[in-house]
């Protein structure tokens, strides 16, 4: 499917799948992205918010490498979350997801500090090359 560049070998021993966090606070939308990740063997869901305040709490419980996250939650939005994930040391990388497809979300989304951005309805075409790109930076050749 990919060329392999998911794991980067200063952060990831060979073989070891990418620990994902999920926030969203849809069930539906989460067990939808569940299903379709499940298909990708360097990937692994170790965790799952409902709100930007839970997503913090995981993050600092769970250590993911990414954290797929929606933009609009109740108590705190994704944002806000993405904001505060990203200040920490050795933060996770962060993508939003929205259905808010305009410019001036795609601007907040990167003042906010976030990794990257992913319309809901092009989930299925984006994520996987999307989180390809995202950590193929990170890989020495």
């Amino acid at each position: 499917m990919y060329a392999g560049s998911l794991m980067a070998p200063e952060i990831r021993e060979a073989g070891t799948p990418l620990r994902v966090l999920l926030v969203d606070d849809s069930w539906e939308f989460l067990g939808s992205v569940e299903h379709f990740l499940s298909a990708e063997p360097r990937l692994k869901i170790i965790g799952y918010a409902s709100t930007g305040q839970e997503a913090l709490e995981q993050v600092n419980l769970l250590r993911p490498d990414l954290v797929l996250m929606d933009l609009a939650m109740p108590k705190m939005n994704g944002l806000v979350a993405a904001r505060q994930i990203k200040a920490q040391a050795n933060a996770p990388r962060v993508v939003i997801l929205t259905v808010h497809n305009q410019p001036e979300y795609r601007e907040a989304v990167q003042a906010a500090g976030a990794d990257g951005f992913i319309s809901k309805s092009d989930f299925g075409a984006q994520v996987l090359p999307l989180i390809e790109n995202l950590f193929a930076q990170a890989t020495v050749a």
